[in-house]
């Protein structure tokens, strides 16, 4: 295990402030990291970061960190339109890269992102990342294991209102799918395996929107329901969309022909199982495991596999899958023509059952000392 990692972020909006830095910040307390180089285009956010967490340098010029040679990863977390070129060049520069989701919008940029990881002595992790969730590891198990025998069907969902900030999400052509929907695709992929064909059709449910006071013209559907042929022929569908206001209903449900499995809660955000087998006809309920896990948990992770000189669980060859399912549907709800799904990728084992994650460790120890 080498000492602490060097990080640079590149984008300190919200999603930096409020999701990444806390855990940033936990891992700089426990010694796994240095204080952050920050970058960003705006110096309000880069005096935000500032005020909650010391910081080594900040700079407006995301060049200023690629070229930086001291730093170990790279973090992306700007607006969609940039994460593939800011990748790509961060990749290039031998920095080991986390982006957020999308990992592109064009897919010729994503190929080269895989074979960059694939080539190169940097690893590239990209979100979501849902499938480090205890969770999604547990539910992975039980399937693999004939819980619910062979799966048929699977159904996810993840949407809210939108956002009131960034105009962006409304006008660059991936709306919910790119924000929300790509987690609900990561799930039933990981799950059940590649995507084979997608259908899709969309709507928009608003045609303008107040985003940071301002009324815009809302330039991409905001509303969407996929079917996917996956694996050995599962049918799932997701729905997703910036306008739905609440729900009750688990995350993910896989059918199968002896039982059914369910997640609660969203699968960012799970808060346990359900499963129920045909052999015993009854419900039973699994508390969640992931009760300490954040969705940022990729960065630890990704820290971890540095320090450790070790391979990320993820691959970015599955979220350049999602990214080709996700056009692919796009595409499918323009001209209402199934898409066929190319690419494929190697569906990782699940991790042992006894890893439950540092934050939960951290949480034993606490509670321990409490004792």
């Amino acid at each position: 295990m080498r000492g602490p990692v060097r990080v640079g972020i590149i984008g300190c909006g919200s999603v930096m402030q409020h999701a990444y830095l806390p855990l940033l910040v936990n891992q700089i307390a426990q010694g796994a990291a240095l204080a952050p180089v920050v970058c960003d285009l705006r110096e309000d956010r880069l005096a935000q970061v500032a005020e909650r967490c010391a910081v080594a340098s900040a700079t407006t010029d995301p060049e200023a960190v690629i070229a930086d040679d001291a730093l170990d990863i790279v973090l992306v977390l700007t607006s969609m339109r940039e994460h593939g070129d800011l990748a790509e060049r961060a990749l290039r520069a031998g920095h080991h890269v986390l982006v957020e989701k999308p990992m592109s919008v064009d897919l010729e940029q994503a190929d080269r992102l895989v074979e960059l990881d694939r080539t190169g002595p940097a690893h590239l992790l990209c979100a979501p990342h849902v499938l480090l969730s205890p969770d999604y590891q547990q539910m992975a198990r039980m399937i693999r294991a004939g819980a619910v025998g062979r799966p048929l069907l699977a159904r996810a969902r993840y949407g809210w209102d939108g956002p009131d900030w960034g105009q962006w999400f409304y006008r660059e052509g991936g709306g919910p799918l790119f924000d929300l929907g790509v987690y609900n695709v990561t799930t039933l992929t990981g799950l059940l395996g590649p995507c084979r064909s997608v259908t899709a059709m969309a709507a928009t449910s608003r045609p303008t929107r107040v985003v940071e006071g301002e009324e815009i013209a809302v330039e991409t559907e905001d509303t969407y329901q996929l079917v996917l042929e996956l694996g050995d022929g599962a049918l799932a569908t997701v729905t997703t969309a910036f306008g739905m206001q609440q729900y009750e209903s688990p995350a993910v449900e896989v059918y199968g022909l002896d039982g059914t499995i369910q997640m609660l809660g969203d699968d960012w955000a799970p808060d346990g199982l359900q499963l129920w087998e045909n052999a015993v006809g009854a419900w039973k309920t699994y508390h969640s495991r992931s009760r300490y896990w954040p969705w940022t948990d990729g960065l630890r992770h990704l820290i971890d596999c540095v320090r450790r000189g070790e391979r990320p669980y993820t691959r970015p060859d599955h979220a350049r899958h999602v990214l080709e399912v996700m056009l692919g549907a796009m595409e499918a709800a323009r001209t209402g023509v199934t898409q066929q799904v190319r690419s494929t990728f190697e569906v990782p084992a699940p991790m042992p059952e006894t890893d439950r994650g540092p934050l939960h460790l951290i949480h034993d120890r606490v509670h321990e000392d409490a004792q």
